[in-house]
């Protein structure tokens, strides 16, 4: 929220901290929703998609942001070249994972998910020899559920969105967040992110950064207007991480 909510009514800066993470410019941000006070934001938090997608919502249809559904922390929509497209976010800071989830509830899950994680149904690579039960453990398992979420989202064009990828951040500095959990996994590779990103049928849907790589040239460029300027100011005054991207 420190990050981005500044961004969520002043799309200019955002466009061009979404440019600089997907390599696409220049970009036209589209407003998600009205914000509290009636104004329009550019970010979405806590986002679900607009339908029930991956059979998680309560049966009276209400489902309630962050709470029992998946879920990415932030959301944004855009113009390229005259299509839509859509970013889920989700965001790391001092998290670090190893152990497996709590086994209770994994047939809920394998009922729920198993018809909507594999091609051609779904965003993982169907020829791996993987089973549902290979990802519950986290990362993997959020990873998965939000590619999921972004897969189905897209294949249903939500709210005009012809493509709709996921965006990882996380602080350069927390290495143990890349640790491979699942089992199933290691033999794939050493990174979290790079092991999750090569089983997806489109590799490029699925984009990590380090907070520095997708805050770090806004930062460091020179800001013409006193709200960049004050944004920036303050990111780097609460966050004594960032000092190293000057």
């Amino acid at each position: 929220m420190n990050f981005l909510l500044p961004l969520a009514t002043n799309p200019k800066i955002l466009a061009k901290v979404v440019e600089n993470v997907l390599g696409l410019a220049p970009l036209k941000m589209l407003q998600v929703e009205d914000g509290p006070n009636g104004q329009p934001y550019y970010i979405g938090f806590e986002w679900i998609g607009g339908d029930n997608y991956l059979d998680e919502w309560p049966v009276d249809g209400k489902p309630k942001r962050g709470a029992h559904v998946t879920s990415s922390d932030a959301f944004v929509r855009f113009e390229y070249k005259g299509h839509i497209q859509a970013l889920l976010i989700e965001w790391k800071y001092t998290e670090k994972y190893g152990q497996p989830l709590d086994p209770s509830g994994n047939e809920e899950r394998k009922r729920r998910y198993k018809d909507k994680v594999f091609a051609p149904n779904g965003p993982i690579k169907a020829d791996l020899g993987l089973r549902i039960e290979d990802f519950f453990w986290e990362p993997f398992y959020q990873m998965m559920r939000q590619q999921m979420l972004a897969w189905h989202m897209e294949h249903a064009r939500d709210d005009g969105a012809e493509r709709v990828s996921v965006l990882h951040v996380s602080p350069s500095a927390n290495r143990a967040l890349h640790k491979v959990t699942a089992p199933a996994l290691t033999h794939v590779g050493k990174d979290a992110f790079e092991v999750f990103r090569s089983l997806l049928v489109h590799p490029d849907s699925f984009v990590f950064r380090t907070v520095e790589q997708v805050f770090g040239p806004t930062i460091r460029a020179e800001h013409p207007d006193s709200e960049t300027a004050a944004w920036s100011d303050y990111l780097l005054d609460r966050y004594t991480f960032l000092s190293a991207i000057r």
